[in-house]
């Protein structure tokens, strides 16, 4: 039997990346799913992919959302329950950072922004379907943090990692919660990811820096793996690095300047 028959997830940024392999590895064991992203077009693609591919007869929904509005972020919870009735797992995948990266030069706009994505977005998600969870004493929420709120600097920014740390610190507080409901959350907190956000710095890192990173695929099974432990196990937090470092002092320097 695969691993996840008969169960539903969310997952946010469902359209490419991190996202995109969690949905195809859910999707190979038995896992209905709402796929969530900013544009419509992409978790069409990886819907059909899917059915393709791995699973025609999967239920599969497509909502697009805008995880900056908070109403949009609510809605996918409330639609999800819609669709399927219970959801026992979502996958707050999804993520934003700003240009600027320094404390001096991000703007109140780029904060916010990035708050509403990664912290603000991650709440109001998880608040909208915890009830449900509880209900039913079983629900894993999988959380992409970054190793940024760990361990904050340059490379992340100031507003990234800020909004990384808050959500690793609401994780928590739903474990320390709500661990003896039946309901348990896991934090995975990559370093660099070869995944479309990396366009957004003042410097995109180029091939050869690419090469050195890890892959959409290796936090995609780690999130599988959280999500397929035995309901009495919690996987709280992940620490994941690629195992070469490299270089990235000119990077550094250019994100100590960047500003819109």
């Amino acid at each position: 039997m695969a691993l996840l028959e008969g169960k539903n997830a969310i997952i946010t940024g469902a359209g490419s990346g991190i996202g995109k392999e969690t949905a195809k590895l859910f999707a190979k064991e038995g896992c209905n799913l709402v796929l969530s992203g900013r544009r419509k077009e992409p978790l069409i693609e990886v819907k059909n992919q899917i059915h393709n591919n791995i699973n025609p007869n999967l239920k599969i929904f497509v909502e697009p959302t805008d995880l900056e509005n908070l109403d949009e972020a609510k809605s996918l919870g409330q639609n999800a329950l819609k669709f399927f009735g219970k959801i026992h797992i979502l996958v707050n995948n999804a993520g934003h950072s700003s240009f600027a990266r320094s404390i001096r030069f991000t703007s109140d706009e780029e904060w916010e922004s990035v708050f509403k994505v990664n912290a603000d977005g991650v709440f109001k998600l998880t608040q909208s379907v915890i009830e449900n969870m509880i209900d039913n004493k079983n629900g894993t929420i999988i959380t992409v943090s970054s190793i940024a709120a760990l361990n904050p600097g340059l490379l992340g920014g100031a507003s990234y990692s800020s909004a990384k740390a808050a959500s690793l610190a609401l994780m928590r507080s739903i474990n320390s919660e709500l661990n003896d409901r039946g309901i348990r959350t896991s934090t995975i907190m990559p370093a660099e990811v070869d995944t479309p956000i990396l366009k957004g710095r003042p410097i995109n890192p180029d091939n050869d820096a690419r090469s050195t990173m890890m892959m959409p695929e290796d936090v995609a099974n780690t999130i599988l793996l959280c999500a397929t432990m035995p309901q009495r196990t919690v996987i709280q937090e992940v620490v994941m690095a690629p195992i070469k470092d490299r270089d990235r002092s000119k990077e550094i320097e250019a994100a100590r300047k960047a500003k819109l």
